[in-house]
């Protein structure tokens, strides 16, 4: 088999960085009110500030594939004509801009400098970026492909905004109920951000400066032992089932705000750190290496508040990882979803820091239904 080397990597930011003291300026106050949990929330994930695709009035400036699309031509900045040797354009996001056709076809329609090459979009949340890094990887490695782009981004501002709430927050003002969204709706509005991140993978390492010889990329689901904990087009009924948007009728569907995101917190707390990072254990003693071995880690963080959770798993394990290893850029970018690992291999990669033979372990977790995705590179 061929290896598999990313040897580039791009991002897209939309418009200015937002600060928390702006946030709401942008997505609106339900009810007309602040959120009581926006400084809870905040002072927990510890994000000072992200991007939003979107002005104050609420007008979108870029659609998620537009976003995309200008991810993977910043890949190509020095030679565009470059772009029209790319094979493999392989998308992911968890907030298309809509159901069909899929993303990456609607991202490949923003690229019209490419030829017909083959396309696929995986599906998820977080993990779905690093799907379509995988696809990349195999296709490279197989040798089916010489010039593969793996991509991921978000554009979930736009369901963030308090006006995609009004409705649900006056029929529990009509009942004389609390007229603020659960926490489990509220919460999610501080924490998560728009952008895209494009890696280029190819069978070769760059002639001159770096890349990353991809080692190995590991997946593993425990849908099949847990309940969802995030999800958005349904709703979660007592039982632990999630009941369809399709199953909704239109009025019900505007009145309890189904196309929100919510995400059952407790569930989050009790299972994220210690499902996911136990099977980074058992791979990482089936790969024969330790945290000895690696340089970097670069661990998707949808909140500060799991970083010490996760150092604490790693210490009780005997696999601790120095504080100078860690890398996130969770507190200036944001959580963008699919796109952060990205967003933070990119920093990496381009800061001019790395040296040759360094390892750079990525982790992320997916809350959706407790999904998760690892990768062991190595800088040459």
């Amino acid at each position: 088999m061929s290896e598999a080397y990313i040897t580039r990597i791009a991002k897209f930011l939309p418009n200015e960085s937002v600060s928390n003291e702006e946030m709401e300026e942008y997505l609106g106050y339900i009810n007309g009110k602040p959120s009581k949990s926006k400084a809870i929330v905040l002072r927990n994930n510890g994000i000072k500030n992200r991007y939003y695709a979107l002005r104050k009035d609420g007008t979108p400036t870029h659609t998620n594939a537009e976003m995309a699309a200008l991810a993977i031509k910043d890949l190509f900045k020095n030679n565009p004509a470059e772009i029209g040797e790319m094979d493999l354009l392989s998308c992911a996001t968890s907030s298309p801009d809509q159901l069909m056709p899929s993303h990456g076809s609607m991202v490949h329609g923003n690229l019209p400098e490419t030829g017909s090459i083959e396309v696929v979009s995986p599906s998820g949340v977080c993990c779905a970026g690093m799907h379509a890094f995988k696809y990349a990887y195999m296709a490279v490695k197989l040798g089916e492909k010489q010039k593969a782009v793996s991509c991921a981004s978000e554009r979930l501002s736009t369901v963030l905004r308090a006006d995609q709430f009004e409705d649900e927050v006056q029929q529990l003002v009509k009942l004389e109920k609390n007229p603020y969204l659960a926490f489990e709706k509220d919460f999610l509005r501080w924490m998560l951000s728009d952008g895209a991140g494009a890696f280029l993978v190819e069978s070769a390492p760059n002639q001159e400066g770096i890349s990353l010889k991809i080692d190995w990329i590991e997946g593993c689901s425990y849908a099949n032992e847990v309940e969802a904990c995030m999800y958005m087009g349904a709703d979660k009924l007592e039982d632990g089932t999630l009941k369809s948007y399709k199953d909704f009728t239109a009025e019900e569907i505007q009145d309890q705000s189904v196309f929100s995101i919510k995400q059952d917190v407790k569930l989050l707390g009790e299972k994220i750190v210690k499902l996911g990072f136990a099977k980074l254990r058992d791979i990482m003693a089936k790969k024969g290496i330790t945290m000895d071995d690696v340089s970097y880690f670069l661990p998707h963080l949808s909140s500060y508040f799991f970083e010490a959770k996760i150092d604490e798993f790693f210490k009780e394990n005997g696999m601790p990882v120095p504080k100078e290893k860690w890398y996130t850029n969770l507190v200036t970018k944001g959580n963008v979803g699919a796109a952060s690992i990205y967003m933070m291999l990119e920093e990496v990669f381009n800061s001019g820091a790395l040296k040759k033979g360094e390892k750079i372990l990525l982790a992320v977790p997916e809350s959706s239904r407790f999904s998760y995705m690892f990768c062991l590179l190595t800088v040459c």
